[in-house]
């Protein structure tokens, strides 16, 4: 199994990189989780695009997005998303790390905000993640701010 990571801005994503990411998303957040939203959210421009490619199949993503875009004053990760297939592999906990890996280093000395899925409390606990405030809904989905610091 070879895998790599790539992290890119928005500009330098290929048009196969672009349409391999939207697909994963969709795949999970809108057909899988059975939750129609706009996914094209008009963030990804601005956001540094983390994929995650096993024998040249994209199996696991996420964003990085700037301090004030998401959240007042936090950088944030979001759009985490892992294929199914791969669920359970370790590879969700290695892209989180890449991702938190890709913060600390393009914006120094700032905490991360997350929205998380509340089932997915204890994933992102492990990685040094606190919950803060109160549980609410998204997209009729509960979720959770989290923070590391």
């Amino acid at each position: 199994m070879e895998a790599r990571f790539y992290h890119k801005p928005f500009s330098a994503l290929s048009t196969t990189e672009l349409y391999d990411l939207m697909h994963l998303r969709q795949e999970i957040f809108i057909v899988e989780q059975d939750c129609p939203y706009l996914d094209a959210d008009t963030k990804d421009q601005d956001c540094e695009h983390i994929l995650l490619y096993v024998n040249n199949i994209l199996v696991a993503y996420a964003r990085v997005v700037p301090e004030g875009i998401s959240y007042k004053n936090y950088t944030s990760i979001g759009r985490v998303v892992t294929k199914k297939t791969q669920r359970g592999t370790g590879l969700g906990q290695k892209l989180m790390q890449y991702a938190i890996n890709v913060c600390q280093k393009l914006y120094p000395h700032k905490a991360i905000k997350i929205s998380a899925q509340c089932y997915a409390i204890g994933f992102y606990e492990k990685l040094g993640f606190q919950s803060v405030g109160e549980e609410y809904l998204e997209d009729d989905i509960p979720h959770i701010g989290m923070v590391l610091s």
